[in-house]
């Protein structure tokens, strides 16, 4: 967490045309730093996920199993959106994440069964 919330409203209300307000700086600061902190833990828990999509990966290429699961991958798909939906979050940005997501894992997949990782 980030103890400058005082010189990042000052750098807010540089950085913003025209006069802002004090107290409208520090609210923009201290939103930016709970999006920061949101931010480092999506990195996080992203660097988790791919650490369990590189065990499936060797499983996988252990046994012979294709990188891709197109019926995994479509519950899942499923299972986000609805999700989104809960969260109130546009399912259709949710599913588009999770497609980006998808693709860098199979990838990796593909790498350990070709024995290059």
């Amino acid at each position: 967490m980030n103890n400058s919330a005082p010189d990042e409203a000052a750098t807010a209300a540089a950085a913003t045309p025209g006069a802002v307000d004090e107290s409208v700086a520090a609210e923009l600061a201290r939103l930016r730093d709970s999006i920061d902190n949101i931010d480092a833990a999506v990195v996080h828990m992203l660097a988790e996920r791919f650490k369990c999509t590189q065990q499936v990966g060797h499983l996988k290429a252990k046994h012979q199993l294709p990188p891709a699961d197109p019926t995994r991958e479509a519950n899942q798909i499923a299972r986000l959106r609805q999700l989104a939906e809960n969260a109130k979050l546009d399912p259709a940005f949710a599913e588009k994440l999770l497609n980006f997501i998808i693709a860098e894992v199979i990838r990796h997949h593909e790498t350990i069964a070709a024995g290059e990782d």
